[in-house]
């Protein structure tokens, strides 16, 4: 058998009171797409911030290329070859391409860039990957997927034979995973090793050659991909148990309607109305680009529009999130680190934040509430912590959506938007997040999910509503005993169809 190009060896980590890593071991081998899976709280990211120098393991060695590796920073991990593709990206949007390839390894002289043999190798390289991006156009006006190929471009360009991507495909439509998969296999053919980790268990099975699987800190197991049999091993292998989404129809009242939308109007929207029920959960569904979060941003007031909102019956007047929230009306953002939370504050400080009424009196905060607060809706929503002081820039994907979850249901909304409410979350995490949706639906709240994931609308939606170019193609009913039709669902959300028969 080939040397491994990294091997890990009995590698720990441990924090005050928490062991984040616990004995983990496996092999990489080289020029292979090698994925890393588990739950939220698994390890995964601990374990990458080891590889990159970023922390420093509590025990345990590194082997690459069978020399001792041990990264003191993230400077001396690139310098051995090792870089990552963080699901945050890294660029600088008003900058333009080229600035942005370049930045941090200038070729100077008397303070003047020049270009030189380091810089014309990274423009080769992402000609080599996508001839279509221009050096001199600001990255700002690239889509998500480009902006991931000038870092890619960076990186293998520094010579990394190494590439770790973290939730490379959380933000991308379904053309965009295609044309990163093509990429990675390019990058496979050039002698790099790729490290995949995704909560996308299809992609996983498609795009990986070995899977190594985490749970609580520890190794699971590590197999061939083509030895595992479906998602359903997987999914077992991470939680130890069997995990099946499955679509619960919802108790509805139909002769109430929490929410009614008449002609929503604005300049990426045409004349959206709808209606949802109490008890009803109400998908929006279509591609990246269709309207999904703009009409999530007008009904919360962060976008300007026209036309009508009606909460039980009563119309509304809604001009920012302010209003919206003062009306009843919040939302789960699809950025949650960036526009749904206050990563320096802790879980006790970030769940009052739109609704300070219950914990204050005259202007003055009662700390002993707020914790008390903060403690019950960690017990309620399962949050995984040791302490509601913990600061939540350090809890897991999973529970930091619990988080803002909390904040929405501390605010008493009578309608909840979900932008793309799992993320970036495990399964297990996601089983989770959707039985809290169904018990505040069952409560007599509006849930409205806006997804790019199909399953997920199928598994969770009572009514799905199909969005192409900012209108509304196609209003369908889900059935549990029938599922929709998932083929005629994309070709009306690609165009391809006008309506839903």
């Amino acid at each position: 058998m080939e040397q491994p190009i990294l091997s890990i060896r009995n590698i720990s980590k441990e924090y005050p009171g928490v062991k984040a890593l616990d004995d983990v071991s496996f092999d990489i081998p080289a020029n292979v797409v090698h994925c890393i899976v588990g739950e939220n709280g698994a390890g995964k990211s601990t374990l990458i911030k080891i590889l990159t120098g970023a922390i420093e393991k509590t025990r345990g060695s590194m082997l690459l290329n069978g020399q001792e590796y041990y990264p003191k920073s993230i400077k001396e991990a690139m310098r051995a070859g090792i870089s990552v593709l963080y699901q945050e990206l890294n660029v600088v949007d008003e900058l333009t391409v080229e600035e942005n390839l370049t930045l941090g390894a200038e070729d100077t002289r008397f303070g003047v860039i020049r270009h030189s043999g380091k810089t014309q190798r990274v423009y080769e390289v992402l000609h080599e990957i996508d001839p279509s991006i221009q050096l001199k156009e600001k990255v700002e006006k690239l889509s998500m997927a480009k902006k991931q190929i000038v870092e890619i471009a960076k990186a293998v360009a520094a010579n990394a034979s190494i590439l770790i991507m973290d939730e490379p495909t959380a933000a991308l439509s379904e053309e965009e995973v295609r044309k990163l998969f093509t990429i990675i296999h390019k990058l496979r053919e050039q002698e790099v090793t790729v490290i995949y980790i995704s909560h996308r268990l299809d992609e996983i099975m498609e795009i990986g050659d070995y899977v190594t699987v985490l749970r609580d800190g520890r190794t699971i197991a590590t197999k061939q991909a083509s030895g595992i049999q479906g998602q359903e091993e997987l999914i077992q292998l991470m939680l130890g148990k069997i995990v099946i989404q499955t679509y619960v129809p919802s108790v509805i009242d139909t002769d109430q309607k929490v929410l009614e939308v008449e002609h929503l109007t604005n300049d990426k929207l045409h004349d959206i109305s709808f209606e949802a029920l109490k008890g009803e959960i109400v998908g929006f569904y279509g591609l990246v680009g269709a309207g999904k979060t703009e009409v999530a941003r007008a009904l919360f007031g962060a976008d300007p529009c026209e036309g009508t909102i009606r909460i039980d019956g009563k119309e509304v007047h809604v001009r920012d999130p302010r209003d919206a929230i003062r009306q009843g009306i919040t939302m789960v953002p699809e950025e949650r680190r960036t526009q749904g939370l206050f990563l320096e504050l802790s879980i006790k400080d970030n769940i009052p934040v739109m609704n300070y009424k219950k914990i204050s009196r005259w202007n003055v905060y009662n700390k002993r509430k707020q914790r008390e607060m903060a403690v019950q809706y960690i017990k309620d929503l399962r949050i995984a912590t040791n302490s509601e002081e913990k600061n939540v820039s350090l809890l897991s994907g999973g529970n930091q959506q619990k988080v803002v979850l909390a904040k929405c249901l501390n605010a008493d909304a009578k309608v909840l938007l979900l932008d793309e409410p799992s993320r970036g979350v495990d399964v297990g995490a996601k089983d989770e997040i959707f039985h809290i949706i169904r018990e505040l639906a069952a409560k007599g709240s509006a849930c409205i999910v806006f997804s790019s994931e199909l399953p997920e609308i199928l598994a969770l939606c009572d009514k799905i509503i199909l969005l192409y170019e900012g209108k509304i193609r196609a209003v369908i009913q889900n059935n549990a005993e029938k599922q929709p039709d998932s083929e005629k669902i994309m070709q009306i959300s690609t165009g391809g169809l006008d309506k839903y028969e």
